[in-house]
């Protein structure tokens, strides 16, 4: 298979895996081909990264986040701390539009805030410190705090999944365990709803009532986010020699996460690749708490001593050491919060003829394991096959079951036991953004079944640590209990960490304007 792809060098993609979209004469327009379909498009429905990728194409935040990952002002034109730090104003910019031509008010923002709030781990974090979220008068977002909260404009302004994004009243007050499909934001594209051919297009045109903010420079998320394409198309490919033949081409302007062994064709071709995130992608394996296997704590931890890190991110970025990190705990390596504890399980040598002897006087009787495997996301599917492998050795009864990674992110919501559509694990990554403190960790709560997030794990422990590295003094208080809970985290096992991963993207040189972070398709322009 490898060889095949290399072949692909200089061999024209005669026709694209995605329907043609007749275009306005003389539009510009940029070809992306995404890491995946978007087949949720609400983004705080699901944790899915390209479903993340997609909001931020259609609605814009009220903070957003810079190189530093520090919050600035997005929607939001300013924010006061009055009463000692329990009364917070945030003021909107004025001349702020929904792409159904109503106005962005404060209220709007309320809703959506709260619902957001709802089903994201910071968010109902700040939800918990909040006694009162209102808006006084059409510009103004006004919270009453039980106590001060400096993490605030953070927590609104995070880029991971699942962001804040503000929508209109009428859908934020939608149950924010139902999906919302009506896609109307106030971000720097319309979503063009009468283009989707799901697994072929996705189809967004620039928002002309668009109001970028004035201040700051564009950096990540934060700054004026200014668009000079009439219209995006992200085009599903799911075979990556035919993607990297159109984006050699130039029938494709940019490819999000192209495979590491077409890389150096890809740079023969004269195609830019590069790391745009530094903080890379953490691997996880999500375990179901609920249902067996994995609902017996002494297998989960089993599950660790017979991982190898090393397997799982060689399997995605190959022999390359500069493009992986192991070991790698539950914070990103090299941040602040990062440390060893707990580590040598991954280190030390895997016996799988002795955790075999264990498993079976853990209690285990046999139950099928059911490993989600998606088909369409190769990095995602790389995990996968290593991970079943793993489990088979270790004696687990290992049923791999194969299906796109849209399926994948509407199973793992489900609770039922495996013979009624339920499962046992599945791999994913998360961005390292997303795992440099517990606040923004999401895999790391230990909430359970009616609070928590797929996996549905219960730790009072987590949750306690947690709540005290918020409350931490300072720096050096915050460490320690970082590894507190890195320890905890090796002994409940909320999921398994794989190890880190960078990966690079890959766009025609006549691009200019692409920004550090994940995939963001305004100040891109061709040069």
């Amino acid at each position: 298979m490898l060889k095949r792809r290399t072949v692909l060098q200089g061999i024209g993609a005669t026709a694209l895996a995605a329907p043609r979209i007749a275009s306005a004469q003389g539009a510009k327009v940029l070809k992306v081909i995404p890491q995946a379909d978007v087949t949720v498009l609400d983004p705080i429905w699901t944790t899915a990264y390209v479903t993340r990728n997609h909001g931020f194409m259609v609605f814009d935040n009220l903070f957003g986040l810079d190189a530093a990952f520090a919050p600035k002002p997005q929607m939001a034109e300013g924010m006061t701390v009055e009463s000692d730090g329990k009364l917070v104003k945030i003021q909107l910019r004025d001349g702020l539009f929904f792409h159904d031509g109503s106005k962005v008010l404060a209220r709007d923002a309320v809703a959506s805030i709260k619902r957001w709030g709802a089903r994201d781990s910071f968010g109902q974090t700040l939800l918990d410190v909040t006694d009162e979220l209102s808006a006084p008068d059409d510009r103004t977002i006004q919270f009453r705090l039980k106590r001060p909260f400096a993490l605030l404009p953070d927590a609104l302004g995070k880029s991971g999944s699942n962001f804040c994004p503000i929508m209109p009243e009428r859908l934020a007050n939608t149950d924010p365990f139902k999906q919302i499909t009506e896609m109307v934001g106030s971000g720097p594209f319309r979503f063009l709803a009468n283009e989707r051919v799901p697994g072929h297009l996705v189809a967004y045109e620039k928002f002309d009532k668009y109001s970028p903010t004035p201040v700051g420079k564009p950096e990540w998320t934060a700054g004026p986010k200014n668009v000079h394409f009439d219209r995006v198309e992200w085009h599903i490919i799911q075979d990556p020699g035919t993607a990297a033949a159109a984006l050699q081409n130039g029938e494709i302007d940019w490819w999000e996460n192209p495979t590491n062994d077409l890389l150096p064709v890809l740079r023969k071709a004269g195609i830019k690749v590069e790391v745009t995130d530094p903080t890379g992608l953490m691997a996880c394996a999500r375990l179901n708490h609920l249902q067996p296997p994995f609902n017996n704590p002494a297998i989960r931890r089993l599950l660790l001593r017979a991982l190898s890190q090393e397997d799982f991110t060689i399997a995605v970025a190959g022999d390359d050491p500069a493009l992986r990190h192991t070991p790698a705990g539950i914070f990103t390596p090299g941040t602040p919060m990062a440390s060893d504890a707990g580590l040598e399980v991954f280190t030390s040598k895997r016996d799988y003829a002795a955790l075999k002897k264990e498993l079976a006087a853990s209690g285990y009787n046999g139950e099928k394991c059911v490993v989600l495997a998606p088909t369409d996301f190769p990095i995602l599917k790389a995990l996968a096959d290593v991970g079943a492998d793993v489990m088979s050795k270790m004696g687990l009864n290992v049923d791999y079951q194969a299906m796109d990674w849209g399926s994948v992110i509407g199973r793992r919501a489900k609770k039922e036991p495996l013979d009624q559509g339920g499962w046992s694990v599945f791999h994913t990554f998360w961005a390292g953004a997303d795992q440099l403190n517990p606040v923004g960790h999401t895999f790391l709560r230990g909430q359970g079944a009616e609070k928590g997030t797929m996996g549905w794990p219960t730790s009072p422990q987590l949750e306690s640590l947690r709540q005290a590295w918020i409350d931490a003094p300072d720096l050096a208080a915050q460490k320690r209990l970082a590894v507190e809970l890195q320890k905890q985290a090796m002994t409940d096992v909320p999921y398994a960490p794989l190890g880190q991963v960078l990966t690079a993207t890959a766009y025609n040189k006549s691009l200019t304007g692409v920004l550090n972070g994940f995939i963001t398709c305004w100040n891109v322009q061709r040069g």
